[in-house]
């Protein structure tokens, strides 16, 4: 019987010894490589009398090795300014939709788009919308079936409505797609869990005036957009954008939008700030501001988002540039302070 025993507790003693081994032996997740991607809708359809406004869907999404989405985010800047009297709000502030939360108030005025339904608020819907496309490619988002309620084109599919998508998709569609099919998206990899955040941020720009009967107002609400992939703290993978919308405003408070040409880095050359832009750099060049942007967003590769809000500028030429000749040796020589802001808010939305 003592044999017996002694034999047991030696195999009971193997066993945790094996259980330890198991345990330390366990492996760590393999690499993989991703690709960020960002896109932008703009729209200024909704302009009207005494009304400027921009509508700017911005979608972000990493995509697999087979180009599967494996995270998306999506916001909107909604930007409005009223026009009285031929002027606009010099002093206008603005916040996204996302930003909005339940201040958007769309639960409270929407109006039921499901017989029987009820309206959920913004943010609800689009992340139930961010979690549909998950797995899919751009074509199959972009095959995503929609149907006319209420002169809204809201999803067909009952389980993208029974997630409490309910209001119209088509824009989110369009800025999915495009950052599935960023050219200028940027390759990652890692074996750590991520989060992706998207950012948006709007100023008046210092141009805006009120109309005249001889000369026309401005209504110039420019925004900055970011994307950002995070983990352990620290941005992995980046990208920024711009557009600057032109709304004409007459003196009588008509606006009138401009054709819009396309954001700064779809624009490339045709934005022309190579050609037009003054060095800010001693015996420097000026390079294209996608270019610029490019070289911003693999510098901040491994910075934490107070890392990147907090870097330093200086002066040059009315612009606010880079101190770190790091930086200024890679081409980013423009003007920094609306990225640091707008690629450190991305990563703080990081989710």
């Amino acid at each position: 019987m003592k044999q017996f025993k002694r034999i047991a507790s030696l195999v009971l003693i193997a066993c945790m010894m094996l259980a330890f081994a198991a345990c330390g032996e366990k492996k760590e997740a393999a690499e993989a490589e991703y690709k960020l991607g960002m896109g932008i809708v703009v729209s200024t359809a909704s302009s009207a009398e005494n009304n400027a406004q921009i509508d700017a869907t911005g979608a972000t999404v990493v995509l697999d090795k087979d180009g599967k989405i494996v995270a998306c985010r999506i916001d909107v800047a909604q930007n409005k300014m009223n026009i009285t009297g031929g002027a606009v709000e010099a002093d206008k502030t603005f916040k996204t939709k996302m930003e909005l939360g339940d201040d958007y108030n769309m639960a409270k005025y929407g109006k039921p788009n499901v017989e029987g339904g009820t309206v959920k608020e913004w943010y609800v819907q689009t992340k139930a919308f961010e979690e549909y496309v998950v797995g899919k490619t751009a074509a199959q988002v972009e095959a995503i079936e929609t149907k006319e309620v209420n002169a809204h084109q809201i999803p067909v599919d009952e389980v993208l409505l029974n997630a409490g998508c309910t209001m119209q998709i088509t824009e989110f569609k369009a800025a999915v797609v495009k950052a599935c099919k960023d050219e200028q998206g940027m390759t990652f990899k890692t074996s750590e869990k991520f989060t992706l955040g998207i950012a948006a941020k709007t100023a008046v720009d210092s141009s805006t005036k009120a109309a005249t009967a001889a000369e026309a107002g401005a209504a110039n609400m420019y925004s900055d957009f970011a994307c950002a992939v995070v983990a352990g703290g620290k941005v992995i993978a980046t990208l920024n954008d711009a557009i600057q919308p032109k709304i004409a405003i007459s003196a009588a408070g008509i606006p009138t939008p401009a054709e819009f040409p396309g954001t700064k880095r779809e624009l490339k050359e045709g934005y022309n700030m190579a050609k037009y832009g003054a060095p800010n750099v001693e015996g420097g060049t000026v390079k294209e501001w996608y270019i610029q942007s490019a070289a911003f967003s693999n510098y901040v590769i491994g910075m934490t988002a107070s890392e990147i809000a907090g870097m330093k500028t200086k002066e040059v030429n009315a612009h606010q540039i880079s101190v770190d000749e790091a930086l200024l040796s890679a081409g980013c020589t423009m003007q920094i302070t609306d990225i640091c802001a707008v690629v450190a808010q991305a990563a703080n939305n990081a989710r």
